[in-house]
């Protein structure tokens, strides 16, 4: 797969593209579920689940994938999993979180040439925005960023106000020449409804999992979604071959 056009705005996806969550954002929806008797839900349904799109906010996913299982509690209200999840990423009575263990995808070197390179770039995150704040502090990112769109603005993805906001506080028309950087088929689906390009990149856990295997890294699930939706091209974790597809200033 190569690139449609030369690309001058970047937009940016935060779980899975930026930030490593297989042990954060996952690992609470995991913990979630199973401490409602959900038990049978697992990484691969998570993925699963993603890869079918629809699953952009993690509480609601929550909530699906309990009430998806026989055994599963029944009743419960958003708010019930969404506070229990929250306990297990935030953390809860001193206790740390799930979130402590995150980590930066990509290279700060990587960022920083993107940086140079576009004309503008923004999140675009189904993070409640006091999170992605957060993330974007404790790894010194602030300075690579113009705007963020979080959980609260509005609609998520795959809805294409996310992608369509963040082209309005950056001052730009949606465009081809516009891209979203995402992870699963949602980010891909809002990029091309708001009239931009989506470009899929692999996690790292799914590429170790495809490697063990024997498989190349766009051989997984949630790539070959990204595909079907559409996506420009599929890179990496860490997006490094993304630099050469903007034009150097």
């Amino acid at each position: 797969m190569t690139p449609s056009a030369p690309y001058k705005t970047l937009l940016l996806d935060m779980d899975g593209v930026l930030a490593e969550v297989s042990k954060s954002y996952r690992a609470a929806i995991i913990s979630t579920c199973h401490k409602y008797g959900a038990t049978s839900i697992n990484d691969d349904v998570v993925g699963d689940w993603k890869a079918k799109g629809g699953s952009n906010n993690d509480w609601k996913l929550s909530l699906d994938l309990i009430n998806s299982d026989p055994n599963g509690a029944k009743d419960l209200t958003l708010q019930q999993v969404t506070d229990t999840f929250e306990e297990f990423y935030q953390g809860k009575d001193g206790q740390p979180g799930l979130c402590d263990l995150e980590s930066l995808i990509p290279t700060k070197a990587t960022l920083d040439e993107l940086r140079k390179r576009s004309n503008g770039v923004g999140i675009v995150t189904g993070r409640p925005k006091k999170d992605c704040d957060k993330f974007l502090k404790q790894n010194d990112l602030e300075k690579y960023v113009d705007c963020c769109v979080c959980m609260e603005d509005g609609p998520p993805k795959p809805d294409a106000f996310p992608v369509r906001r963040a082209c309005e506080l950056l001052k730009i028309e949606p465009s081809a020449s516009v891209i979203l950087v995402g992870d699963t088929p949602d980010d891909i689906r809002a990029a091309v409804a708001a009239g931009c390009k989506g470009v899929g990149v692999a996690t790292p856990e799914a590429v170790e999992a495809a490697a063990a295997k024997g498989e190349a890294y766009d051989s997984t699930k949630l790539c070959v979604a990204m595909k079907e939706c559409g996506a420009d091209v599929i890179l990496e974790p860490g997006f490094v071959k993304l630099v050469d597809m903007f034009p150097a200033n």
